[in-house]
This record gives C-alpha cells, sequence and structure tokens, in this order.
C-alpha cells in the first residue's frame, strides 16, 4: 500500500536539462517517492531559451503555471500562458521558445518508467 506523503517546495532540487540552455527540472513526486502511477515535475524556461525538436517515449500532460511562452507540437506552434493546458501523445515531435523577457515555468505529468529523449536537431 502506498503511504501519503507531503513534500515541500524547499525539499525540491533543481538541476539543468542537458538538452536545452535555460531549461531547469524538478522532480516533485515520483516512484522515487511512493507514487506507484505518476511523476510530477516542475520546468522552468528562462528568457531567451529554447528546447530543440524532441519525441519522447512517453506522454506528457503540462500545465502552466507562469510566463508566455511558444510551444511547437508537430507542425503547430502555439502561444502558452497561465492556466493553459497541453496533452503532448508519446512519440510526437515537440519543442519550446520563450522568447519573453520573464521566465516560464510548467507542470510535466508522466508516467512512471524509463522514457527515451530523441533530439531531432
Amino acid at each position: 500500500m502506498t503511504e501519503p506523503l507531503l513534500r515541500r517546495g524547499e525539499e525540491i532540487e533543481y538541476e539543468t536539462v542537458s538538452a536545452a540552455d535555460g531549461l531547469e527540472k524538478g522532480v516533485l513526486i515520483a516512484d522515487d517517492h511512493g507514487a506507484p502511477n505518476f511523476a510530477i515535475r516542475r520546468f522552468t524556461l528562462e528568457p531567451g531559451a529554447e528546447v530543440p525538436k524532441h519525441t519522447n517515449d512517453i506522454e506528457h500532460e503540462q500545465y502552466v503555471l507562469a510566463g508566455e511562452y511558444t510551444v511547437g507540437i508537430s507542425d503547430e506552434e502555439h502561444a502558452v500562458e497561465p492556466g493553459d493546458s497541453l496533452l503532448i501523445p508519446a512519440g510526437t515531435v515537440h519543442w519550446y521558445r520563450n522568447e519573453g523577457d520573464e521566465p516560464g515555468a510548467f507542470i510535466c505529468a508522466v508516467p512512471n518508467g524509463d522514457d527515451e529523449i530523441d533530439l531531432l536537431e
């Protein structure tokens, strides 16, 4: 049986994501914390940052927390802002670009397990 867990904001460690300059990830809850099915992560995207086109083996559900930035999904570009939600199915080409003056931030939920990231650029 899974035990309840509370993680405080100050407990979250953020690390630079090697795929892009200006992108950081903090794992909020994951299988390491006893979550049986999903991981919740928080990403920050600094002004001027770009994440190259890539695919993942697993789906991504995202919720925009802060900033205004562009998300490319397949052949479409979407300007997103706080309160917007996205579903990026497994294997879908996607990318990010923050041309604004403020950092962007989003929550990303993914299934637990292995995820192969394939950079396309």
